[in-house]
This record gives structure tokens, sequence and C-alpha cells, in this order.
């Protein structure tokens, strides 16, 4: 309790690391308060009186309303969220793999970057204008008419004009939000948001189901008690998936220089099981939800029936088919963020190479085959981790409780509660505090290949 104190104390004394967590703290509230202000032309109250009346949302939706924070139930200006900028993340990255314009952009460093986030903001105005009237539709065929309180003098294409205009610059709002947290703040500002979210509904999830566990039919404290065993189990093996790394030995040559030595040094080159993160996940999870926007547009009963199997996350067709996605997205994002060439090249110029093996070619052909031995069961286990809570309602846990036995909300939760605890620490050593473990610093972002 007293180191805890101390490395609070250590952190509120760093002027430059206590602005940054205030200012993250600051635009999380606000996100959470534009959460609850509802899209004109729609009564909160009776919207709530609904909500409360049919219960939690199931299925896919009931994912994105978690993901949301509860926006999407709510009809908030943020009812979209970040999903729409993940989804035009996803186009730019994939365009970048197979048109040259876009892979001349990724090489030209810092006005690169700038000119791919200008394209992916564009698109993602693009995918929003799309989705919008999707989103509207639902509430249109969802929602009770005295839900709406739309004035009687208003034509009913100017109403939902006005509503995809708020939609839109809500998300990109949301993304200006979380843009500012990555600049200012701490942390990765996008995937702050997506876990504010998801943490938004965990008191809620977790009450229902101790109250669920204690009736009847659901098996008493006893039973709760296994949950939350099976729950801490989880965890555990997604940190060990999130932060588990495989050493490469690099050995440096000796100079020397004058009367000084320098290199004849062994270290470590860390390639990560899961090199990718979570964003295989959340890149999955965006490809999910093309079937709702999708469906809001057609009548037809076999593109219904498709849109349904598809957003029942506790279905078999769902989750082979994420399953499979995450494999796939595993490797590609891989793909793109560990270059083997690169880290080959790096080594030889400054005087490295792996023991056993010849710099240059023959090394970054050594790190390849590397990266896709530890690739490929960290895809699978990755993947098994994201299907898990099928198997927890298969169990009988409470379907929003069954959220945070793994998948898409536990991963992100780990992944990016260690990345800013790590940019918390690395502020700490940097300015020769303790750092936030006894036992051993936390390895994120910066200690390996990026996760998010």
């Amino acid at each position: 309790m007293k180191k805890l104190v101390s490395t609070i104390r250590n952190i509120w004394n760093i002027e430059d690391l206590r602005n940054r967590i205030l200012v993250t703290l600051g635009i999380l509230a606000i996100y959470r308060f534009g959460s609850f202000v509802v899209i004109p032309g729609i009564d909160a109250s009776a919207l709530t009186l609904f909500n409360e009346s049919r219960g939690n949302s199931d299925g896919l939706l009931g994912l994105l309303n978690m993901f949301t924070g509860g926006a999407f139930n709510q009809a908030s200006i943020f009812a979209l969220g970040i999903m729409p900028y993940i989804s035009a993340s996803i186009v730019v990255q994939l365009l970048g793999m197979a048109i040259p314009y876009f892979q001349k952009l990724q090489k030209e460093g810092e006005s690169g970057r700038r000119k791919i986030n200008n394209i992916t903001r564009w698109l993602t105005i693009l995918i929003t204008g799309g989705q919008a009237p999707g989103y509207l539709a639902y509430t249109r065929s969802t929602f009770p008419q005295e839900v709406f309180i739309i004035p009687s003098g208003m034509p009913e294409w100017f109403w939902g004009f006005s509503a995809v205009i708020i939609l839109v610059t809500g998300t990109m709002f949301v993304m200006w939000l979380g843009e500012k947290i990555t600049d200012r703040g701490i942390g990765n500002g996008i995937s702050l948001l997506i876990m504010i979210g998801i943490i938004a509904s965990l008191p809620q999830s977790l009450m229902q189901e101790f109250v669920s566990a204690l009736s009847s039919t659901g098996g008493g404290l006893v039973m709760f008690m296994v949950e939350m065993l099976a729950l801490l189990i989880v965890i555990t093996v997604s940190i060990l998936l999130v932060q588990g790394t495989r050493r490469i030995p690099v050995q440096y040559a000796k100079r020397v220089i004058g009367n000084k030595q320098y290199g004849g040094v062994r270290q470590f080159i860390p390639l990560k099981v899961n090199a990718s993160g979570v964003m295989p996940i959340i890149f999955a999870q965006a490809i999910m939800f093309v079937p709702i926007t999708l469906v809001g547009f057609s009548e037809s009963e076999g593109a219904q029936g498709i849109a349904a199997a598809l957003s029942d996350f506790g279905g078999l067709w769902y989750n082979i088919l994420f399953f499979i996605m995450i494999v796939l997205f595993t490797y590609f994002y891989t793909a793109i963020t560990v270059n083997p060439n690169q880290m080959a090249d790096d080594m030889k110029k400054n005087g490295g190479f792996i023991p056993g093996v010849k710099p240059g070619r023959a090394t970054a052909d050594y790190l390849d085959t590397i990266m896709s031995r530890i690739t490929f069961p960290g895809s699978l286990f990755l993947g098994f981790v994201a299907i898990l809570p099928a198997f927890a309602m298969a169990a009988g846990v409470n379907i929003q409780f069954a959220q945070f036995y793994g998948g898409t909300s536990l991963l992100i939760l780990v992944a990016v509660i260690l990345d800013t605890l790590q940019q918390i620490e690395s502020h700490l050593l940097m300015r020769h505090y303790d750092g936030l473990m006894k036992t051993g610093r936390i390895k994120g972002k910066s200690s390996g290949n990026n996760m998010m």
C-alpha cells in the first residue's frame, strides 16, 4: 500500500505526466457525457422507458452498444461511435498493400503519415454517411412511434437528413477526441474510447450476474465464485497472450576506437507472439457489422436471414466466421507491422548479427521463419480467446456478463490497460522514479512491436 501511495505521489509530481492524465480524464468525461445526448426529434425519457422494458440488446447489436458505452440504444449523437473510423483504417491499410500510391505514402515518413490520416478521415465521413441511414432505419423499425417527437410541419426526409448530418458530425468529433488523447494525453486515444465504453457496462453486467446466481435456478453464491475464478483465469491467460515474446539473441561486433571499446555485447529482439495485438479482433468485428448496415437497405428475407445468423455472437456460423477472420487478420496485420528486411538491415548497419545466421538476406529469412512459426499458434489462440464468450453463454452465464469471458471486450481491456500503464511507467523511469511494478517492468507497445 505504501508503494502504491508513493507511486501515485510521484506521478502527481511530474507536471507533464499529471497534465496528460488530467487531459485524458477530461476528454473521456466529455465522451461519456455526449453518449447521453440524444438525436433531436427523439424523446429521451420515452426511449429510456422502452429500453428498460425490452432489456439489453442481444447479439451483435448488443456488442456494438457496449462498444459505444450504451450510445447505440440511446440514439445518441455518438451512436455510431468510433467503428466507422476503424473500418476506414482497415480499408486504407488494405489499399496500402495493393496500390502503389499508398505504398509510396507509407514510405514518405511524417508527411506521408499526415496524408494517409487525411484520407482516412475523409473515408470515415463516407462510411459514416452510409451507416447513418441504416441506423435511422433500424430506429424506425425498432423504436415505438411515441419515441419520435418530430414536429408535424417538418418533412420526414428533412429530419432524416438532419439526423444523418448529426451522426456524421458526432463520429468525427469522437475521432477528434481520440486523436487529442493520443497527442496530448496518455495512451492510445481510439483504444481508450472503446475501452471506456466497455467498462461502462461492466458494473451493471456484474450485478445482473450476481442477482441471477442468487436466484433459485442460478446455482447460488458458490457458482458465482466459480464464475469469478474462471474469469480470473481467462484474464491471466489474456495477459500472457498479450505479453508473450520470443527472444532472438543478437551479438554485436566488438570495435575499439582509441581507448574505448564499443559493442561486444549480446542483446535480444523481443518478437511478440501476438504482434498484432487486438487489431485483428477489432478489424474482424468491424467487418461483422457490415451485414447489419446492408440489411437496413434491403427488404429481402434471405438477406435478413443471413444478417440475423451473423448477428448472433453466440451462434455457430458467427463464431466460425469470426475465428477465421481473426486468424487471417492476424497474419495480415503482423505482415504490415513487422518487417524482417528492415530489422535485418538495421542490425547489419549497427554491426549486429544473430549467432549462426549470416547477416543480410539470410537474417531476414530467419526472422520471417520465426515470425511465421510463432504467429500461427498465436493467431489460433487469439481466435479461441475471442470466441470464449459463446462457451460461457453455453455454460449458463448471463449474455451481457459472458462478453467479458474473453472475446473482444476482455482483450481490448487487457491490451489497452497494459499499454497505458507502460506509458506511465516510461514517464516515471525517464525521470528516475521507480516503476509501477516491483518485480519487473510492464511490457507494452514500446517493448516490442506495436499492438494497436
